[in-house]
């Protein structure tokens, strides 16, 4: 199913339908001395949300040398799972108890599938990498399908155990690609291959911001 086929047009964006499946990808910073706080409460946020009807995966993840920084990634089967987990006691006190500790806004990002292949579950070592890519809008239509084919080719280099790009709901021109390696040497070993620096090469000029990849490890919860 296409991306258009899951929205109707909007001015700025895409309304989603409410039964659809949907992927929030959360960046959360706290304060440095908070950092052990607050990575508690993400790990029972995700215990939590375990619970809720609808989830269809949740995982979080701390920030390779940003020991306070933090990333959620979910996958509710409908938008309205999502919010009605989001209605709840137990995320409300989550909110309520993190926002304290930050030192910048709770970044919850809604996001529809674009190119999902198979995974593998991350091990405790695993190499997470999140990718913001912002494509200028006269560059959308020709840089859509070279993120998808990126991501799509990535999949068959050694180590890998996800590659995901998904589509932010409120600006399409904006998305996530989610990575997942065995191990550190993995994901090197994929940056050095001819074929990502050729797609690094020709994005820049359709970007409207860096190459925002963030690396992290996943979180026990």
């Amino acid at each position: 199913m296409t991306i258009a086929a899951l929205f109707c047009a909007t001015p700025g964006g895409y309304a989603q339908s409410t039964d659809q499946p949907t992927y929030v990808v959360t960046y959360i910073e706290a304060a440095p001395k908070a950092a052990t706080e607050a990575r508690d409460l993400i790990v029972g946020r995700c215990a939590s949300a375990r619970k809720a009807a609808g989830l269809a995966q949740v995982e979080a993840f701390a920030r390779t040398g940003h020991p306070s920084q933090f990333a959620m990634l979910e996958q509710w089967q409908t938008t309205k799972a999502k919010d009605d987990f989001a209605a709840t006691d137990d995320a409300k006190t989550f909110r309520a108890r993190l926002s304290p500790l930050m030192v910048a806004g709770y970044d919850e990002r809604i996001h529809v599938p674009l190119t999902i292949g198979a995974s593998t579950p991350a091990p405790a070592d695993a190499v997470v990498a999140l990718t913001h890519v912002d494509l200028i809008p006269t560059s959308k239509d020709a840089g859509i399908p070279m993120v998808k084919a990126f991501a799509e080719q990535g999949r068959g280099s050694s180590g890998n155990l996800r590659f995901d790009v998904l589509t932010q709901a409120s600006r399409t021109n904006h998305m996530t690609v989610v990575e997942s390696w065995s191990t550190a040497a993995a994901k090197d070993a994929h940056i050095a291959e001819p074929f990502v620096r050729s797609f690094r090469e020709t994005l820049m000029p359709m970007s409207g911001s860096l190459y925002d990849e963030r690396v992290y490890s996943p979180l026990h919860c």
